[in-house]
């Protein structure tokens, strides 16, 4: 499949703003290392490399990888250390640790590390999960970068990118949420989840027409279940919340997508019919879902990304390609924008 025309405005953004993103796993990971050096090559980023600058340099030096124009940062002798221990107390008092302790958990895990350098400021985003487990690296953005204002829970978007020149969502691209981190979401959860994507999926789609639909095997009433009062509920929150959002619910997936189908079975909504962001009521569903379009409808399935963050940071499959560390760090450039 030939990169999709979305894709590579997404890169040329990248390439002009020139951001700051922190690769924490670069030390120990070969592929990150060599995502480093596409990244320079490519100009999508600056990669923040932490650990010894010569170790680092020896390491690249034997797998044949430039880093000229990266930078390097060793946390034990870093100026942003203290300020990084200083924000972890404070947002973490709970724990109760020493200033000695959390220095010492900083320096032990470059994931919190980096997470605790886009928390101040020093970096613009981080893309890490090539050797860590998800649950670790949503942790150390939680406790170092935080939820964005408003926002209940941390979730997760596919961009579903269908070849050019389709009619799907918005020229070709729709938003799947949540399909990688809240198993079964309250209906606040769920509300936020939908502010979250849709938020994303403006900042990292460049003219991106939101149209929000909240999705369930039920359309406007059709039929009566705990689960379908959910996802009513949620519409009633997201209402309140996100007054300004095209927004509608609840809607089976016909009805959300195809024009026909959501006159006949919602007449009147701005949204059915012509959906851009699906918001599906439970893991299993948004999981499953991305699959299927995946490998049914030949769509490239971009994610999970990671939202409702108060800064960019991003997850990797621990199966990732050298590749997909490239462009998924590029990713959170534009996000961090």
């Amino acid at each position: 499949m030939e990169t999709p025309a979305v894709m590579e405005e997404i890169f040329a953004r990248a390439k002009s703003w020139k951001r700051r993103v922190v690769l924490p796993e670069a030390a120990t990971d070969e592929r990150t290392m060599r995502a480093a050096g596409l990244l320079l090559e490519r100009g999508w980023a600056t990669p923040v490399l932490l650990g010894r600058q010569q170790d680092l340099l020896t390491a690249a030096n034997l797998l044949k990888v430039d880093l000229k124009g990266a930078e390097f940062i060793y946390p034990v002798d870093d100026p942003s250390l203290e300020r990084i221990v200083s924000r972890y107390q404070e947002r973490r008092a709970k724990e109760a640790l020493s200033a000695d302790q959390v220095r010492g958990a900083l320096i032990a895990q470059p994931v919190l590390y980096g997470a605790g350098l886009v928390g101040i400021g020093a970096a613009d985003g981080m893309t890490a999960g090539a050797v860590t487990s998800t649950g670790d690296v949503i942790r150390a953005a939680l406790k170092l970068v935080g939820l964005a204002p408003g926002v209940s829970v941390v979730s997760s978007f596919f961009a579903m990118i269908f070849p050019d020149g389709s009619d799907w969502g918005h020229r070709g691209v729709l938003i799947y949420a949540d399909g990688g981190v809240v198993p079964d979401p309250t209906a606040a959860q769920l509300a936020d989840i939908a502010i979250s994507a849709e938020g994303a999926a403006r900042k990292l789609f460049e003219g991106f027409q939101s149209r929000v639909a909240l999705l369930s095997f039920s359309t406007k009433g059709s039929a009566k279940h705990p689960r379908v009062e959910k996802v009513q509920e949620a519409l009633g929150i997201l209402k309140e919340k996100g007054p300004e959002l095209q927004v509608d619910g609840e809607l089976q997936a016909d009805a959300a997508l195809v024009a026909s189908v959501g006159e006949r079975k919602a007449p009147g909504s701005s949204v059915a019919g012509k959906a851009t962001v699906l918001i599906f009521p439970d893991l299993d569903s948004g999981n499953i879902s991305y699959k299927l379009t995946q490998r049914l409808a030949g769509a490239m399935a971009l994610g999970p990304l990671l939202c409702g963050l108060n800064g960019a940071v991003n997850d990797l499959s621990r199966g990732a390609s050298v590749e997909d560390i490239a462009q998924v760090a590029a990713i959170t450039a534009v996000q961090s924008g």
